[in-house]
């Protein structure tokens, strides 16, 4: 008999920030194990439903017994099995005794020294009853929780006390004991607006139940969708915006984000689900002199402290009121929204005074400080590690031509603010209280700006650092910890990454690519490296980190939708102008769909290995590699001499202008020229001066046909 199953564990409150991931672990466990066990098949629909009290699921077709099945026990070896008369040995017996079978019902399976005996036996299928409640323990026992609670004088331990067990099949509750709970089909509502225990009459009614007699949105996605649409309502009716993302995100990329994409971006969203059950958003305020204060602090101190939703108008600057999500719906909210108000009002207070507090002290006088405070046993202090970075951004500067004392003096202030009671509160901040205190200081706007960009891009998809200034500063910092640590030994393994080096190694690829910028990696890397003191870092530590970085890279441009095909192409030309990289790969991308694309690729191989062949057998007696004109004795190498000399200078001129594509198309007018030659000359032939000027032709082809990538890679 097919019907639906339902489990509800009720509890305590449960961690907010695992809850759904408990659920989701909790549900795939349970239904993993009714179909191990044939009570379920891929017809078996699961619903997930997860509350601050509340682990549940229903799974539609679950059978009341299994089916019968035939199963099949393999019992000892053949030679093993029977003794020298043929007669069954005491292996035998023993196997035939614990299947219940005769020596006639036994059966031969496998071949030669494979060879063993098995007996088919028919298994009754076992009752739901029977099984269920160790079903639903051992996944409550799998589930990924880090510390466990007992309660009362049980010996039981959970995440949470629980205090009821539903199980129902259909109409009929499922006998079973877990955590000493005998299962049954009652419940209990929302705390608060639910006093009666909740009698559940159908496994199928759970959902609808629950919300119209128990106040309580059981599914957490569901729950989800009805806050961010009252979030949406209530900042409507203000003309405004909600935001859940915490303080680094990009004001301006928020105010472009529509409604759906900031819900599904946010963390706190998530957080307040899994703190409500019947919620509510009630708009509350709070005097306007705070905003005084920056108003990233605001932010951070109203979500992280209150889980309020601070709300901005239309320009992304901070108002003086925010959303609160209640777990009450009640028709005068004056009491909580006035609660709400006046414990606000001592957080901001706080963030206030830290803030004023943080400007008695300029930047400049918190960097000495700094020698006190540890970066890495292995690398020094913060101050020690600031002073690198100075004098690496200021290197970079120069090169970018940015103003070189500036950039040195950015990244002095750039870890100042580590020492601020903001901060110390707030790390998140790090770098944004920077520019404020900065700007306070008198310190240029540049400057102050580069501080707080030095960070960037923290997270994927964050904004880049604008300007030359910046980017020196942000590139500094980031090559100084990919060389240190990495230098040390520190190297990302598996999911493992503490010191976030892959992040930075990301970073580096996205200023450099997207900005664009003309430094080539290689250099970078070996001045960022020659920065540490001699004998801190490893010898080879550039040119490992310069490996490690380029596979971060292939990632990178694989995510953008390029063929590895096309990227190792590109990759053997590249010299680490990284800048160069997303164009010449657009380049190599439209050759490629050209008709004779895949010809010419295969042309370049053939060229290619001609000539290594050549430096096999010829080695030093190359010498010479100037094609001369009057060696070229057949009709079809002169005409790919003069072709080359034609076509060399307008693919030359598109390189020169960075126009990719057209350099790689205007090789396919080389085809029939190409074709002729391989097809009418013989470049291995008996004469060496003829051979040695039909390579160096070879070699003027190869060069031409692999400027932009090295095409050859593309041949199948």
């Amino acid at each position: 008999m097919n019907e639906t199953l339902l489990i509800e564990l009720l509890t305590e409150e449960l961690p907010p920030k695992s809850l759904e991931r408990l659920s989701v672990a909790f549900a795939d466990e349970v239904h993993a194990a009714l179909r191990e066990q044939a009570f379920a098949d891929e017809s078996s629909i699961i619903t997930r439903f997860a509350t601050p009290r509340r682990l549940a699921m229903t799974i539609k077709n679950v059978l009341a017994q299994q089916p019968d099945r035939t199963i099949e026990r393999k019992g000892p070896s053949v030679a093993a099995a029977l003794d020298a008369e043929g007669k069954p040995t005491k292996a035998l017996e023993g196997f035939m005794r614990s299947a219940g079978v005769t020596f006639e019902q036994l059966q031969r399976s496998g071949e030669g020294k494979a060879e063993y005996f098995s007996a088919r036996l028919e298994q009754r299928g076992k009752e739901l009853d029977s099984c269920l409640a160790d079903i639903v323990a051992q996944a409550l026992k799998k589930l990924p929780v880090t510390k466990l609670m007992r309660w009362g004088g049980s010996e039981h331990q959970f995440v949470r006390p629980a205090h009821a067990l539903t199980m129902l099949h259909g109409d009929r509750v499922v006998p079973g004991e877990i955590f000493g709970l005998q299962s049954g089909n009652v419940t209990r509502g929302h705390r608060f607006l639910s006093g009666e225990p909740i009698t559940l009459p159908y496994a199928d009614s759970y959902a609808d139940i629950m919300e119209s007699a128990g106040c309580v949105i059981p599914g957490f996605i569901r729950r989800r969708e009805t806050i961010a649409k009252q979030l949406d309502q209530a900042a409507e009716k203000l003309d405004a915006i909600w935001i859940g993302h915490g303080a680094q995100q990009s004001m301006k990329e928020l105010l472009l984000m529509s409604n759906a994409e900031r819900a599904a971006l946010s963390p706190l969203l998530d957080e307040v689900t899994a703190l409500v059950e019947w919620p509510a958003v009630y708009v509350g305020e709070f005097d306007a002199e705070f905003l005084e204060v920056p108003q990233e602090c605001l932010i951070l101190t109203m979500q992280q402290h209150q889980k309020y939703f601070p709300l901005l108008d239309g320009g992304g600057k901070l108002l003086n009121k925010f959303l609160i999500v209640s777990n009450m719906r009640v028709s005068n909210p004056a009491h909580i929204i006035g609660g709400n108000q006046r414990v606000v009002r001592p957080r901001l207070s706080d963030a206030r005074f830290f803030f004023d507090q943080d400007r008695k002290h300029p930047l400049e006088s918190r960097v000495e400080k700094l020698g006190s405070v540890v970066y890495h046993n292995k690398l020094g202090t913060q101050l020690q590690r600031t002073e690198r970075i100075a004098t690496l951004a200021g290197t970079i500067a120069r090169l970018l031509g940015a103003d070189k004392a500036d950039a040195e003096l950015a990244a002095r202030l750039s870890k100042a603010d580590l020492l601020t009671d903001m901060v110390g509160e707030f790390p998140e901040l790090q770098g944004i209280m920077g520019r404020y205190y900065a700007l306070h200081d008198g310190e240029d706007q540049v400057v102050a700006d580069a501080i707080e960009a030095h960070y960037r891009p923290r997270f994927a998809g964050d904004a880049l650092p604008e300007g030359a200034l910046a980017c020196s500063v942000a590139l500094a910092d980031k090559l100084d910890t990919l060389l240190g640590i990495y230098g040390i030994g520190q190297i990302p393994s598996g999911d493992k990454d503490p010191f976030g080096l892959r992040r930075n190694a990301l970073g580096v690829l996205r200023i450099l690519i997207e900005t664009p910028l003309n430094l080539p990696l290689p250099a970078l890397l070996k001045t960022a490296a020659e920065n540490f003191p001699a004998g801190m870092l490893g010898a080879n530590v550039a040119g490992d980190v310069e490996g490690f970085v380029l596979d971060r890279l292939r990632g990178y441009l694989r995510e953008r939708g390029f063929e590895v095909q096309h990227i190792e192409a590109v990759f053997q030309v590249l010299d680490g102008r990284l800048h160069e990289a997303l164009p010449r790969l657009h380049g190599v991308r439209a050759f490629a769909a050209l008709a004779g694309a895949k010809d010419l690729a295969a042309a370049n191989k053939r060229v290619q290995n001609i000539m290594r062949k050549n430096r096999e057998e010829l080695g030093s007696g190359l010498g010479d590699t100037t094609v001369k004109p009057d060696l070229l004795k057949e009709a079809p190498e002169r005409d790919l001499y003069q072709a080359i000399q034609e076509i060399g200078p307008f693919a030359q001129g598109y390189l020169d202008r960075g126009d990719y594509g057209q350099n790689l198309k205007a090789l396919v007018t080389l085809k029939p020229f190409i074709d002729d030659f391989f097809d009418k000359v013989m470049v291995m032939c008996e004469d060496q001066a003829l051979r040695l000027n039909r390579a160096a032709l070879l070699g003027q082809l190869g060069k031409l046909m692999n400027q932009t990538a090295d095409i050859s890679r593309l041949a199948v």
